[in-house]
């Protein structure tokens, strides 16, 4: 039936006209909403900007003639007159991994169509992203006032590892900025009910967008922290 159903199409609407007839009759390819399928792309497109800022800085890391600062002493911290390396780091990523899933289980119980706990996962999410932006900002002041860290100059070694620094981590705290946002007004909409009747796609939507955040930071954490 469904073979003589495009050929019966194909004969009835044949040259140009069948052409112009599928243009302009909104036909979909694949059934994939809009709002998804544009997250998809901006995702798509920041992926080729941090993998360009990740390519530079290995570049100049490369290439540079001066010895790069050691991650182990540049970001460690005295804590009860005990030296530890990346111990900051360490809970930062600790902090944007659990935020993953609390994201993925507010996804979960959106499409349950309990909005109660989805809104609630997701102010979890924000929570635990704002606290991160927060210690970002630690860890900038401690490099910055304490160790005089300048994105044109380092006392520590190559003068790149200021500009390279703080260009790629300032740009990954603004997308988690963004998120914290994003994720704050989306929620109090799911709370509030505006949903009800649409579904609960927008919380997968979001998802995407936070996930992406959270794995662009296993990159900087393995380029820049480990290496």
């Amino acid at each position: 039936m469904q073979q003589s159903a495009l050929t019966d199409y194909a004969f009835d609407k044949p040259g140009h006209s069948g052409i112009v007839s599928d243009w302009s009759s909104d036909k979909q390819a694949f059934p994939v909403p809009w709002g998804k399928a544009m997250m998809w792309i901006f995702l798509l497109c920041d992926i080729f900007i941090f993998a360009i800022f990740l390519i530079g800085y290995m570049t100049v890391r490369i290439s540079s003639n001066v010895p790069w600062p050691l991650p182990s002493e540049v970001f460690a911290l005295t804590i009860f007159g005990y030296n530890m390396p990346l111990i900051l780091i360490a809970l930062m990523t600790f902090i944007l991994i659990t935020s993953s899933g609390t994201m993925a289980l507010a996804v979960n119980f959106g499409y349950r169509g309990n909005r109660k706990v989805t809104a609630g996962l997701m102010v979890i999410t924000a929570l635990l992203g704002a606290s991160f932006v927060g210690m970002q900002a630690f860890e900038w002041t401690h490099l910055i006032v304490d160790l005089g860290v300048r994105p044109w100059e380092n006392p520590m070694g190559a003068a790149q590892f200021g500009a390279t620094f703080f260009m790629i981590t300032g740009f990954h705290g603004m997308h988690v900025t963004v998120g914290v946002i994003y994720l704050a007004i989306v929620a109090f909409k799911v709370w509030r009910g505006d949903y009800e009747s649409r579904g609960y796609e927008i919380v997968e939507i979001a998802g995407l967008y936070w996930h992406f955040v959270d794995l662009v930071w296993v990159f900087i954490f393995a380029f820049f922290y480990l290496w």
